[in-house]
């Protein structure tokens, strides 16, 4: 037995370990614990639900919740209370937490429009310290600091985004990576260096070129794609292939065996109808090679008869609506002249035409009547309300409308086709645009019409890039020349027009949503002329003879705006002296009035008496045929254009038609194409 003192010296031993032991657990009970919140992983509740748990928590948990707060918050769109929280956050924060911080003062900043800051925030980002999420949010602000523009960081961005996402936000990055590719010009895609081992963004490259190489042939396309897909197997957009190119993947061509064409045979929009149907039947009868005739045999031809044989034959071209039997005066003349007309070419197609009287009876049983006798594609409806009658009847058909209504809606088996001054306004815009004017003044009528024109130019000035452009209305004729009898001119100054987008858009990747730039509205201060680099000029020809010396009288010979017309101003029978006034100023018009085809045009100008209104249509007929026989190609094909009489023809998403005009210009008086 050991003696007493001894257990005890050992015993006394103990109680320091005992006292140090019970020391540190009280400390360690006392000190910061490692938080169990995960603010690198997704957030799955709402702002409040965050933010009660900051108003809990009393440890270092507190900040993490106050971090996964502000993000709902953010997400949410509670921008104002976001910037609260992070004022509020502490200054000492782990590595963790800062990196997350720093990602969410660079999306705050992107919402207060200080793209420099929020790109400063971004730098300071160690991506390699992030977890997945992050870094596909990281991504994410790359992107929207592109804030559109096509580069090659903002494809490196998208390519580094892609395999962090999954579903629809993996789509959408396929599709948006696909969709700044086809905003780089050819020669800017040509001139890309790369590194040797991106091998992801050299697949997307060749994809892009197998793309121009092939949009006009839908069969072209198609085997393309494959053999892009085969020789790149590994490329996300082989795997998933962008939404568009998938539907090109898809296309088979639309049948034409049976045609409905649906116009207003009678009232105050036949003679307009008329002349849409000549060029429709022309195109089709393959009669736009045809020598010119007389003009007085050619007008005494009214295109809504143009060689229709009676309803009770069933030929391809009758009119099987009951309204059809009401025949203007003219076609008694044209059944006896018709005989000496010159020989024309074969039918160009053997496709079934039968047209449908919209003005006889209402449209929805018009569609019904189309469909019960077989028609596999209508072209029509020409009035907007007939348009969108049809747009909300969920028909089968295939629709190409001879208009659009004020609300596009996208249908997979319907497209728009119509001329408008919108359509101009907007080809306007990105002319000059290309031609390097960025501060134009708009001089349009006093009207809603000139509201339109307005509206649309703006908008389009301002997805080029472009500041508020300045407008200035005028009145009538009389109104005019009372201001040229007064010495008055017009002065290049207007006030700005405020642009109201029809869809803001902003960058929506990973769960993460980067507002659009919020659209300040500009007082409506007048402009000094100095600052006018252009002027659009929305006019008739009269109208046009007065503003031109009027913007001279205050500005003379030494103003260097540049001045542009639409084909408003251009009609048949200005002389020489009209040319000879108008040196200098540009103006647009469709292709055939622009000289294209001088045999057609010459035709086409004797056929409605040089009422150059009345060409048109009868272009727009020509390329409804066009279009009609393309229909898949254009509803499906990505790219898909068509060189058309009415300006080149393409298709946005929605599958409106737009077209791009021929631009000319006065020269010594002569008309020349514009450079």
């Amino acid at each position: 037995m050991l003696p007493s003192k001894v257990v005890r010296h050992k015993a006394g031993r103990f109680v320091p370990v005992l006292l140090a032991g019970l020391i540190l657990a009280a400390c360690s009970g006392q000190g910061p614990r490692t938080s169990n919140v995960n603010i690198q992983g997704p957030i799955t509740g709402g702002s409040d639900y965050y933010l009660q748990q900051v108003q809990q928590s009393s440890d270092d948990s507190r900040t993490d919740w106050q971090l996964l707060a502000i993000r709902a918050l953010m997400k949410e769109g509670k921008y104002p209370q976001a910037g609260q929280q992070l004022n509020q956050l502490p200054s000492q924060l782990s590595d963790t937490q800062q990196q997350e911080l720093l990602l969410l003062k660079s999306q705050f900043l992107f919402n207060q429009q200080n793209v420099p800051g929020a790109i400063q925030q971004l730098n300071q980002v160690k991506v390699e310290d992030l977890s997945k999420e992050q870094q596909a949010r990281y991504y994410g602000l790359k992107i929207a600091a592109a804030q559109g523009k096509t580069s090659l960081a903002l494809l490196r961005a998208f390519i580094a985004q892609e395999p962090l996402l999954s579903g629809d936000e993996h789509q959408k990055n396929i599709d948006a990576t696909w969709q700044a590719l086809t905003q780089l010009p050819p020669q800017d895609a040509a001139s890309l260096v790369i590194n040797a081992d991106e091998n992801t963004l050299q697949g997307w490259l060749d994809l892009l070129n197998v793309w121009r190489a092939n949009a006009q042939d839908g069969e072209m396309l198609k085997s393309a794609l494959k053999d892009w897909q085969t020789r790149y197997p590994q490329n996300p957009a082989a795997k998933t292939l962008p939404t568009p190119l998938s539907q090109a993947q898809n296309y088979t061509k639309a049948s034409t065996s049976t045609i409905a064409l649906l116009l207003p045979l009678n009232g105050q929009a036949q003679v307009f109808a008329s002349a849409i149907q000549k060029g429709f039947n022309d195109a089709k009868n393959g009669e736009l090679n045809a020598a010119p005739q007389p003009a007085t045999q050619q007008a005494a031809q009214p295109a809504a008869a143009e060689g229709a044989p009676p309803a009770s034959t069933g030929e391809a071209n009758s009119v099987v609506s009951p309204a059809a039997a009401a025949i203007t005066p003219a076609d008694t003349q044209q059944s006896t002249e018709t005989q000496a007309q010159p020989a024309v070419s074969a039918p160009s197609s053997s496709a079934q035409v039968k047209v449908y009287d919209t003005s006889s009876q209402p449209i929805q049983q018009v569609m019904q009547q189309a469909q019960q006798d077989g028609a596999t594609l209508v072209v029509g409806p020409l009035l907007k309300n007939n348009v969108e009658a049809v747009a909300n009847s969920q028909t089968p058909l295939n629709v190409l409308a001879l208009n659009a209504p004020e609300q596009i809606q996208n249908h997979p088996n319907i497209c728009y086709f119509a001329l408008s001054p919108e359509d101009e306004a907007r080809d306007a815009a990105h002319h000059m645009w290309n031609q390097g004017k960025r501060q134009p003044l708009l001089l349009v009528p006093r009207s809603s019409f000139g509201d339109r024109v307005v509206n649309a130019f703006a908008q389009e000035w301002q997805k080029l890039g472009g500041t508020a452009p300045l407008q200035q209305r005028f009145g009538s004729t009389a109104e005019l020349k009372q201001g040229i009898n007064s010495g008055a001119g017009i002065a290049l100054s207007g006030t700005p027009v405020n642009i109201q987008p029809a869809e803001p858009q902003g960058v929506t990747v990973a769960g993460l949503t980067i507002p659009s730039p919020q659209q300040q509205s500009t007082p409506p201060e007048a402009s000094s002329g100095g600052s006018v680099d252009s002027v659009y000029i929305v006019s008739t020809q009269a109208e046009l003879q007065l503003i031109k010396p009027m913007i001279a009288m205050r500005t003379g010979s030494r103003s260097a705006a540049s001045l542009y017309a639409s084909s408003r101003s251009y009609q048949a029978g200005a002389g020489p002296d009209f040319r000879l006034e108008m040196e200098g100023l540009q103006f647009s018009d469709i292709p055939l009035l622009s000289g294209h085809n001088p045999a057609l045009m010459q035709r086409a100008a004797q056929s409605f008496n040089n009422d150059y209104s009345l060409v048109r249509l009868y272009a727009m007929g020509i390329d409804a045929w066009t279009l009609a026989n393309s229909f898949n190609q254009v509803r499906q094909t990505p790219g898909f254009a068509i060189d058309g009489n009415t300006g080149r023809l393409s298709a946005n998403p929605d599958c409106v038609i737009n077209r791009t005009l021929s631009w000319s210009q006065y020269r010594q008086g002569e008309i020349v194409p514009a450079s």
